[in-house]
């Protein structure tokens, strides 16, 4: 017998047809690349979307077909995530730092039919449009004036939506239809799609919402530096229309003071953002002597948030560090590091080592950690095993590639390595490529770099596995700086001594100018160990004098 409810599909249109409802006087607020501030409000959004969504029909477009988009966090993104999704069509959030050979195959891989750019990007259109076989219409965001001359095949968005009245209804349809669709950043091989559902995206919504992680509500501004083109600024655009928060995009200006005067003005009090993108605006606020006046919650993810950056947060600013982790594959929202109840009373140190872990799961998602053999490994906070994970907005498959099942007894892989405690906070330990085996013992880079980040006279830090002699593989540390620095590699190896067991301290310490980095802002340490691998051989004997392994 099935209960006598009401059945409504979860569909992206939801979000935007509650938020018009319920909180349609709210702000949405965006730098624009035309270098004005453009302020609107939730009412607006959705008249525009429906406009949007009329504007695609017109142009040929059918539901499942892929519309890509090439843009900065701005009003006009946002209305391609509800007017493209909401008609039943794909979003598909294109990268524009990958090379131009990598977007053309990604565009013709997910046979994208029509292609929204921003005003930043008509170079690179206008030098791939004619490699972009399968895209009909390129759009360009904004009015005609800055239309290039001749405008060739290139619309004008705002044209587009002038020439609708808004009078349509969102369509209703199965809540497992795809709503968007975005690629890994493929740093091996082809970079592979994962194609979200509505259904899936509505329930990461109510996830990311939750206080248990960032915690939105109608009372918060909030300022997504996560790209829109990274898994869909972590689900924020979603969120922040499910409960009515105000929404602040920053446009293609990423400076540290850049963002400080925008999070002043507009009383941000939630910003989510990569920890590079953070220790910009620390610097910035440092060097003026600053302080964040409305910030409340910061959520870094991404990658590890430096135990050092934690700490200057919490303690100089106030600011409660939301730490979490997730993946494309994961929508991205996996884990953040919400204290518990019998965390609140606990000492500062112990507080910020539970708050530096990747966090615990909220209910729809879950973990589990196993040994080389896919034995579960007990959840004690030392026992590291390969991190499994499954979920109502983990997939199951990649796009276009149905026939190949990823899954492990209906887990998902993810490449991590990591320990769970008895709360359930899990700590990534390293990626499965990126672990170094000393010996036959994992030693942890993370832990390493973040020991390293901690040092006053780094910037960044990235530790690889190199080869040695006798012990198969050991740590080196290659590290950038602080601007008229001369710390010794003698002494930042000094810097971990009683930090660690001493077998886990780098052999050697290389000084670079830069740390390669991808195009969603994580460190690249593929070319690092090409460089680096024969580093302990070559040095000589002298170089390599280790403490014993255990």
């Amino acid at each position: 017998m099935n209960g006598l409810m009401m059945h409504q599909p979860l569909l992206v249109s939801s979000l935007l047809t509650h938020a018009e409802r319920h909180h349609g006087r709210q702000e949405i607020v965006s730098r624009r690349v035309e270098g004005d501030l453009h302020r609107y409000t939730f009412s607006d959004l959705a008249a525009r979307s429906r406009q949007l969504a009329q504007a695609l029909e017109a142009l040929g477009v059918q539901p499942g077909t892929r519309i890509a988009t090439l843009a900065w966090n701005g009003y006009r993104h946002l209305e391609l995530y509800y007017g493209v999704s909401g008609s039943g069509a794909i979003l598909h959030t294109l990268n524009p730092r990958l090379h131009p050979d990598q977007l053309e195959w990604i565009v013709s891989d997910a046979e994208d039919t029509v292609l929204f750019f921003d005003l930043t990007f008509l170079p690179v259109i206008e030098e791939l449009a004619p490699r972009l076989t399968s895209v009909r219409h390129f759009v360009l965001m904004s009015d005609r004036d800055h239309l290039p001359d001749p405008a060739g095949p290139i619309l004008a968005y705002e044209d587009l939506l002038k020439a609708q009245d808004g009078m349509y209804d969102w369509p209703e349809f199965d809540e497992a239809a795809a709503s968007s669709l975005c690629y890994t950043s493929g740093t091996t091989g082809n970079p592979k799609g994962v194609l979200y559902s509505h259904r899936s995206t509505v329930l990461h919504s109510f996830a990311v919402a939750l206080p248990d992680s960032v915690g939105l509500s109608a009372r918060d501004t909030v300022l997504p530096i996560v790209p829109m083109f990274h898994v869909n600024a972590w689900g924020l655009p979603y969120a922040a229309c499910m409960v009515g928060a105000k929404v602040v995009f920053p446009g293609p200006d990423l400076d540290g003071g850049a963002l400080y005067d925008l999070q002043e003005t507009e009383q941000v009090t939630v910003s989510a953002s990569v920890p590079t993108v953070w220790q910009g605006q620390l610097q910035f606020v440092k060097r003026r002597h600053l302080r964040f006046t409305t910030l409340r919650r910061a959520v870094i993810g991404g990658a590890a948030c430096p135990p050092a950056m934690l700490r200057e947060l919490e303690e100089t600013h106030g600011v409660t560090v939301v730490h979490g982790w997730g993946m494309t594959e994961t929508s991205p929202f996996g884990t953040a590091s919400v204290l518990k109840n019998t965390h609140l009373q606990a000492k500062p140190e112990e507080r910020y080592a539970v708050q530096g872990k990747q966090g615990r799961c909220v209910f729809g998602m879950d973990l589990k950690i196993v040994d080389d053999a896919g034995r579960e490994l007990a959840w004690d906070g030392v026992s590291a095993g390969h991190l499994m994970a499954r979920g109502l907005w983990v997939m199951s498959h990649y796009f276009g590639q149905a026939d190949n099942d990823p899954l492990v007894d209906g887990w998902f892989p993810t490449g991590d390595i990591a320990t769970i405690d008895p709360d359930g906070f899990m700590q990534i330990t390293d990626r499965s490529k990126d672990v170094i085996k000393s010996g036959g013992e994992w030693i942890s880079s993370i832990e390493i770099e973040n020991i390293a980040m901690g040092h006053p006279d780094i910037t960044t830090a990235a530790c690889i596995g190199v080869r040695h002699p006798k012990w198969d593989e050991r740590p080196l540390l290659v590290a950038v700086r602080k601007r008229g620095s001369d710390v010794s590699a003698e002494e930042l190896r000094a810097h971990f001594e009683g930090k660690m067991a001493k077998w886990w301290i780098p052999d050697g310490v290389v000084f670079t100018d830069s740390v390669p980095m991808g195009a969603t802002g994580k460190m690249l340490k593929a070319p690092l160990r090409e460089r680096f691998q024969d580093y302990l051989i070559d040095v000589g004997p002298d170089a390599a004098q280790l403490p014993s392994s255990p």
